[in-house]
């Protein structure tokens, strides 16, 4: 079908000025810039009855792609559809002046607002997010835990990845996670990011800039910044940030990946945090066992019913719950038990760090301090407190902060191999059609209870009862009498020193 580009010009402008993103004062500066990037003088009369934004950007899009002003390459559809939208989208003064505006008012009226936007002008990318396959299902006595296969970042063609590979190397940004990207093209190595912004806050007298992940894993999924290049390091200035974040935006958690290889995120480059208004698995979990720290006797010291090894401190007084954790922290840097493989240091490498996660607990400000260790030895190459090779069918990867609450971030490629294990279950396909790596599991499954009405949910709680095996091996203290007893001695430990 023939686009009229006149028409999807004037329906873009009017929609973006209906939804309150442009101001109609803005219209005609809005459809000139608009006709530059379709590279057209005039306007015919017409307009199109759509008034969604996103797929009257597709039809842009379309019809650059048809007039050879972009080439129907991934990362130049991404440009040109970023160029788009940023037609829409308020300058980074303007949105900050607006966020703190709401703000006075309600902090969540002022993230509404900027998720709203990012969702509008497609810095996040609802449509991919909305292929991501998602349930839950009990494990153990833990409550549930939540899955996501992730299906939303689209594969690269083979031509896309040429030019990639072949691509003069550049230092701006320094990386995916520097301010420099707001507003950046972006080139065939590094995304597109003219519709981006940050959200400046103000972190214990250090400038961080709030942002939202493109490919958001849960509601409100943030990422919270440093403006300075400088690595992640799990310290004092952790702890104090993160319950910055969660008093200035009480209905956010906030969190770090831990800052040590195998154990840590993705990104240990950049100093950043991640945040947002979701409730995890881990948060709803319950204590076990209350105890006292003796050098803060008004917090309420929790170990929490988990698969993996976290204590909870809570309390009213911001200062003393960062202080606590930070002497834990640092406790836990040097502690060894070699009756549970955990080993301090290799000669002068460190193993032992922190996953922290912060949040509201009504008034009170309240601290989760997972302890981590990535040793490794002969027989778990990939790391002792990982996810151990009988798991790794379904997540090989590090576990992260996302992770370590709950929310397992699963490979797209089970899909596909799920569907040949379900086949093979119903006897609809041999097993030599399984793939290699899931046989032993698919030979485990074969003939429980299960059939062609219940074997979808059958499979999701196979999929999640892996998923609390790989805490489980990421737990540095098993949740058995003898890790419970390691996990004392710990505490009885930092409480005699």
């Amino acid at each position: 079908m023939q686009i009229n580009i006149s028409s999807v010009i004037r329906a873009f402008v009017n929609s973006a000025i209906e939804q309150g993103w442009v101001d109609s004062l803005d219209r005609i500066y809005t459809t000139n810039r608009l006709m530059s990037l379709i590279q057209i003088n005039e306007l015919e009369e017409g307009v199109s009855d759509s008034n969604d934004l996103l797929s009257l950007m597709d039809q842009l899009t379309q019809y650059a792609i048809e007039q050879g002003i972009i080439e129907n390459i991934g990362y130049q559809r991404e440009q040109f559809e970023a160029a788009v939208m940023d037609l829409l989208t308020p300058s980074p003064s303007q949105l900050n002046n607006k966020f703190w505006e709401l703000y006075q008012n309600n902090p969540a009226d002022a993230t509404d607002y900027f998720y709203e936007l990012s969702k509008s002008n497609d810095y996040i990318k609802t449509r991919n997010i909305a292929k991501n396959i998602q349930f839950n299902a009990p494990y153990k006595n833990y409550g549930n835990l939540d899955i996501t296969i992730n299906l939303s970042k689209p594969e690269k063609d083979p031509k896309e990845i040429a030019l990639a590979k072949n691509a003069k190397q550049s230092n701006y940004p320094l990386c995916l996670l520097c301010m420099e990207n707001e507003g950046y093209q972006g080139r065939n190595n590094h995304p597109a990011r003219q519709q981006h912004r940050l959200v400046r806050l103000n972190l214990n007298d250090r400038h961080y800039g709030m942002q939202y992940s493109p490919y958001v894993y849960y509601n409100e999924h943030s990422i919270f910044l440093s403006e300075e290049h400088t690595p992640m390091k799990i310290d004092r200035k952790a702890m104090d940030n993160l319950l910055a974040i969660v008093e200035q935006l009480p209905h956010y958690f906030a969190g770090s990946n831990a800052d040590l290889p195998i154990v840590g995120g993705s990104i240990l480059a950049h100093d950043h945090y991640q945040g947002g208004r979701y409730t995890f698995p881990m948060e709803k979990a319950n204590a076990y066992q209350t105890i006292k720290l003796n050098a803060f006797p008004s917090l309420k010291v929790e170990l929490v019913e988990w698969p993996m090894s976290v204590i909870r401190l809570n309390g009213a007084n911001r200062e003393e719950v960062a202080t606590a954790g930070e002497a834990l922290l640092n406790f836990w840097r040097n502690y060894s038990d070699e009756s549970v493989d955990v080993l301090a240091y290799t000669d002068d490498t460190p193993h032992n760090t922190v996953t922290p996660v912060a949040r509201r607990r009504n008034t009170n400000f309240e601290l989760d301090i997972v302890l981590r260790n990535n040793r490794t030895n002969e027989a778990h190459p990939d790391g002792i407190f990982h996810p151990h090779q009988d798991v790794q069918h379904i997540k090989k990867e590090n576990i992260g902060l996302i992770e370590v609450m709950g929310l397992a971030i699963l490979p797209p490629r089970l899909v596909n191999e799920i569907d040949i294990i379900k086949a093979y279950l119903l006897n609809q396909a041999d097993l030599n059609q399984v793939a290699e790596y899931h046989q032993t599991w698919a030979k485990e499954l074969k003939n429980k209870e299960y059939d062609e009405t219940t074997i979808d949910r059958f499979i999701e709680q196979a999929i999640t009862n892996k998923f609390g095996r790989v805490l489980e091996d990421a737990g540095v203290f098993k949740q058995d009498e003898s890790g419970r007893q390691a996990m004392l001695r710990f505490i009885d430990a930092f409480n005699q020193q």
